[in-house]
C-alpha cells in the first residue's frame, strides 16, 4: 500500500512538473493565443499548440497559417499571431462547428473530443490589412461597454483576422489636456463635449455640447479602458488606428487666439445653431501647433502605431470648394502629422465622396487625394455593398484603399446583405484595377442582426475564401445543422434567396418601430419596405423552430436565429395589419377598426415576448451598463441612462429628423416605447371616429413628441417579461396564430 502511495505521488509530481515545463516552454510571442484559448474554452485549452514559422513570410510575403491535428491535439503554425488566430477560427468553424460571437455573454462550447482533420487546413491572406469598426459604432453599440465586452470583441477580431481596428476610446482626456494647455477653462471644455453615446458625431465635427457636459468619471474611466484595449490589440500584432486633429475646435478658442480664423460649419442633423461646430483650417499656423500638442499628449498616454484617423468635412460643407483650397487642406493635414511623426500614415473615410457626391466632383477629389504623397493616405471605401467609390475615382488616383462593407445604419434590426455580391465585388476589385485594394473591412455603424454577413466579409481576405454556398453550410452547421438536421441548412438557403438579396439601405426598420401613421411611414429613417415574399421567411422560420427540439449543442445560436427571423416575419406582417386598419378607417367601419386595433396590439405584444427569449434582443444590458457607470451616484446614473435612451430613440432634439434612426428590436423598447405609441395611435383614431372628425395626424405627431421626450427623460424600470413556454412552443403558437 505504501509502495502504491509512493508511485502515485511520483506520478502526480511528474504531471505537475510536465505541466509547469509546458507552461515554461511556451514562446512568449504566441502567449496571447494560449491566453485567448483560456478565456474562450479553458477546459480544452491544453489541446491547442501554436508556433510561429517565419519561413512562410519570407517565401510569400503574405500571412499564412497551417492547422494539423492528431488524436485531438491541434497544432497551428503560421507567419504571425493574427494568422494563427485565423487558423484557429477556421478549425473551430469547419471541424468543431463552433462560432465565437463578439458578445461577451455568449459562451463557447467545444466538443468533448476535438475532431481531427483528414488533411491539414492551410490559408494565405490575399490582402495585407483587415479593418474593423466605424466611428458610429462607438455611439450605437459600445459607449457603455466594460472591459469584459472589449476583451471578447478583441478576441473575435483576432479570430477574424483584423489587423487595423479603429481605437478612438479615451481621446477626450487628450483633448481636455490640449485645450486647457492652450488656455481654455476645463469646465468650458467638458461642456463642449457631448454625452458619451453622441461623442462619435462630436469627434466627426457634426455637433457640440449636446447632452454635455461630459462627467470627469467618464473621461478618466475611458483612459483606463483605452490602455487595456490597446495593450490587448497590440499583443496580437494589430495596429490600432488612433485619432488625430482634423480641425474641430471649441468656440472659446477664439477668445485666446483672436487672429485665428474659426469658421462655423453648417447645420447638421436638425440641431439648433447653439449645437453647431467650429472649424480651424489646416492651412492656419495654429492647426499644426494643435496637432503637435495632441499627438504628443496622446502618444504619452497611449503610444502609437503610426496610423491616424482624420476625416475632414464629414457630412458638412468645406469652407471653400476650389481644388486649390482642398489640395492645400489635404497637404496641410498630412504635413501636420509627419512634422510630429515621420512614420505617420493618414487613414480617412471616403464616405464624404459618396454622401456629398454633388460637391465632391472628380476634379476636387483628385486634387485632395493627390496632395498627399502616394502610399501615405489610406482610404476606407466605406459603403462598397452599395456604391464602390474606387470605380468612380480611378481607384482613388493611386492612393491605397480598403474595400469595406457597411452593412447597417444605426445598428438597426433588419435582415439584409448579399453574400455573392460581396464576393463578386471584392474579387473584381482585386483583379480589375492597376491599384487593387490593400485590404478589406467592415464598417458597421452598430452591431446588428446579420453576423452571417460581416464574418463572411472578413473571411474573403484569405485564400481559399469560402464561396457563398460553402459559407451557408458552414454557418448552418454552427447553428445546429450537422448531419442529423438538414432543416436548418434548408432554412438558411431560403433566407439566402429572400432576405439576403439586398444590401443595407438607410434606416431600414419594421413598421412597429416607426412613429405611427395611417398610411406609409413617417420620415426617411424608419423604412419598412422589403423586396421578397414574407411567406418565404415564414417557411424558413418554421424549419428553424421545428429543428429546435433536436439541437442540444447549439441552442443559443439557434435561439438567436429563431428570434431574429421571427421578429422580421412578424414585423413585416404588421404592415399588412396596419393597412387593413387604415382601410377599415376609410370605410368608417368603427367595429372593424377596433377589432383590427386589438389585433395590432396583440401582434406588438407577441413581438416583444418573442424578443425576450434571446439576450441580444433585450434592452436590459444596455441600460444596466449605462447606469453602472454612475454606480453609487443616482444623479450620475440617471444621466447615463438618459443618454443611453436618447441615442436609440429621439437621438437629438425633440421632433427633429434623427428620431428613431437607430431602430432596435429590443423587447423592453417595444413594450415601453414602440408599443405605447401604437396603442395611443389606435385610441386616437377611434376617438376621432367617435367624434365624427378626421384623424389629425399632425396633432398626433405633436403628442408623440411629448411622449418620446418624457420616455427619454424617464428612469422607470423596463419590462421585458417573457413567456414561460419553451421557445419552440411559443414560436409555433405565433405561426399558427398569424400564418396558418
Amino acid at each position: 500500500m505504501n509502495r502504491f502511495v509512493e508511485l502515485l505521488s511520483l506520478s502526480l509530481l511528474f504531471l505537475v512538473f510536465s505541466s509547469c515545463n509546458q507552461e515554461q516552454s511556451i514562446d512568449p510571442e504566441v502567449a496571447p493565443l494560449y491566453e485567448m484559448c483560456d478565456r474562450l474554452f479553458s477546459e480544452s485549452k491544453s489541446s491547442f499548440h501554436f508556433s510561429l514559422s517565419p519561413e512562410y513570410e519570407s517565401q510569400s510575403k503574405r500571412s499564412y497559417y497551417r492547422v494539423e491535428t492528431e488524436r485531438g491535439t491541434v497544432r497551428i503554425s503560421g507567419s504571425d499571431k493574427i494568422a494563427l488566430a485565423v487558423g484557429l477560427n477556421r478549425y473551430l468553424r469547419e471541424l468543431c462547428h463552433v462560432n465565437v460571437s463578439p458578445h461577451s455573454y455568449e459562451d463557447v462550447a467545444l466538443p468533448t473530443r476535438l475532431p481531427d482533420a483528414q488533411e491539414p487546413l492551410e490559408g494565405e491572406a490575399t490582402v495585407p490589412e483587415r479593418f474593423f469598426l466605424n466611428y458610429c459604432t462607438f455611439g450605437y453599440s459600445m459607449p457603455f461597454w466594460k472591459w469584459s465586452d472589449w476583451e471578447r470583441l478583441i478576441d473575435w477580431m483576432a479570430l477574424n483576422g483584423v489587423t487595423m481596428p479603429l481605437a478612438i476610446t479615451g481621446q477626450e482626456r487628450v483633448w481636455l489636456n490640449v485645450w486647457t494647455e492652450l488656455g481654455l477653462d476645463p469646465e468650458d471644455v467638458k461642456a463642449y463635449f457631448t454625452g458619451p453615446a453622441h461623442l462619435p458625431w462630436h469627434r466627426m465635427n457634426n455637433i457640440d455640447r449636446w447632452e454635455g457636459p461630459l462627467p470627469d468619471d467618464w473621461i478618466d474611466g475611458q483612459v483606463t479602458l483605452q490602455k487595456k484595449i490597446l495593450e490587448r490589440e497590440r499583443s496580437f500584432g494589430m495596429r490600432p488606428v488612433l485619432p488625430a486633429f482634423a480641425g474641430h475646435v471649441p468656440q472659446e478658442l477664439q477668445d485666446h487666439f483672436p487672429d485665428a480664423q474659426l469658421l462655423k460649419l453648417g447645420e447638421w442633423g436638425g440641431f439648433d445653431e447653439k449645437y453647431g461646430t467650429y472649424y480651424l483650417s489646416p492651412t492656419s499656423p495654429l492647426f499644426s501647433e494643435i496637432q503637435r500638442l495632441f499627438l504628443e499628449k496622446q502618444t504619452e498616454l497611449y503610444g502609437t502605431d503610426h496610423i491616424y484617423g482624420i476625416d475632414a468635412f464629414n457630412e458638412v460643407d468645406a469652407p471653400e470648394w476650389s481644388p486649390e483650397f482642398l489640395a492645400g487642406v489635404a497637404s496641410a493635414i498630412y504635413n501636420s502629422l509627419t512634422d510630429v511623426d515621420e512614420d505617420a500614415k493618414w487613414l480617412m473615410m471616403t464616405w464624404l465622396f459618396y454622401y456629398d457626391k454633388e460637391n465632391w466632383t472628380p476634379e476636387r477629389v483628385r486634387a485632395f487625394l493627390e496632395a498627399v504623397p502616394q502610399g501615405n493616405l489610406y482610404l476606407l471605401d466605406y459603403y462598397c455593398d452599395k456604391a464602390e467609390v474606387w470605380r468612380k475615382t480611378q481607384s482613388f488616383y493611386g492612393q491605397p484603399y480598403l474595400w469595406c462593407y457597411l452593412g447597417n445604419f444605426g445598428g438597426n434590426s433588419w435582415l439584409c446583405g448579399n453574400l455573392r455580391d460581396v464576393q463578386t465585388k471584392f474579387s473584381d476589385a482585386q483583379v480589375s484595377s492597376a491599384n487593387p485594394p490593400m485590404g478589406i473591412g467592415c464598417t458597421l455603424e452598430g452591431f446588428d442582426v446579420n453576423p452571417l454577413m460581416y464574418e463572411f466579409v472578413l473571411s474573403q481576405a484569405w485564400a481559399p475564401a469560402p464561396t457563398a454556398e460553402n459559407w451557408l453550410l458552414t454557418w448552418a452547421n454552427m447553428r445546429g445543422n450537422l448531419e442529423s438536421n438538414g432543416a436548418i441548412y434548408r432554412a438558411w438557403q431560403i433566407l439566402d434567396r429572400s432576405a439576403y438579396q439586398d444590401f443595407s439601405q438607410g434606416s431600414q426598420s419594421v413598421l412597429i418601430h416607426s412613429r405611427p401613421s395611417l398610411y406609409g411611414y413617417e420620415g426617411w429613417n424608419t423604412v419598412p419596405d422589403y423586396l421578397y415574399d414574407n411567406n418565404e421567411l415564414v417557411e424558413a422560420w418554421k424549419l428553424l423552430v421545428k429543428s429546435y427540439p433536436t439541437v442540444s449543442t447549439h441552442q443559443s445560436e439557434l435561439e438567436f436565429d429563431i428570434v431574429n427571423v421571427g421578429r422580421q416575419v412578424l414585423g413585416n406582417h404588421f404592415m399588412v395589419v396596419r393597412d387593413a386598419f387604415a382601410k377599415a378607417y376609410e370605410s368608417s367601419d368603427r367595429d372593424q377598426v377596433e377589432s383590427i386595433g386589438v389585433r395590432m396590439n396583440e401582434l406588438i405584444s407577441d413581438y416583444a415576448t418573442l424578443l425576450a427569449y434571446a439576450p441580444y434582443f433585450t434592452m436590459s444590458k444596455w441600460i444596466k451598463d449605462a447606469r453602472d457607470l454612475g454606480a453609487g451616484d443616482d444623479e450620475l446614473a440617471d444621466y447615463y441612462e438618459h443618454n443611453a435612451r436618447s441615442i436609440i430613440t429621439v437621438w437629438g432634439q425633440s421632433g427633429k429628423q434623427l428620431t428613431d434612426y437607430a431602430s432596435r428590436a429590443w423587447s423592453g423598447l417595444v413594450r415601453s416605447y414602440y408599443g405605447p405609441r401604437w396603442d395611443y395611435f389606435i385610441t386616437s383614431v377611434l376617438t376621432s371616429m367617435d367624434q365624427k372628425s378626421d384623424f389629425d395626424q399632425e396633432q398626433f405627431r405633436k403628442e408623440m413628441i411629448i411622449f418620446e421626450e418624457a420616455w427619454r427623460n424617464s428612469s422607470a424600470p423596463i419590462d421585458e417579461t417573457g413567456s414561460p413556454d419553451p421557445l419552440d412552443q411559443f414560436a409555433l403558437s405565433l405561426i399558427e396564430k398569424y400564418f396558418d
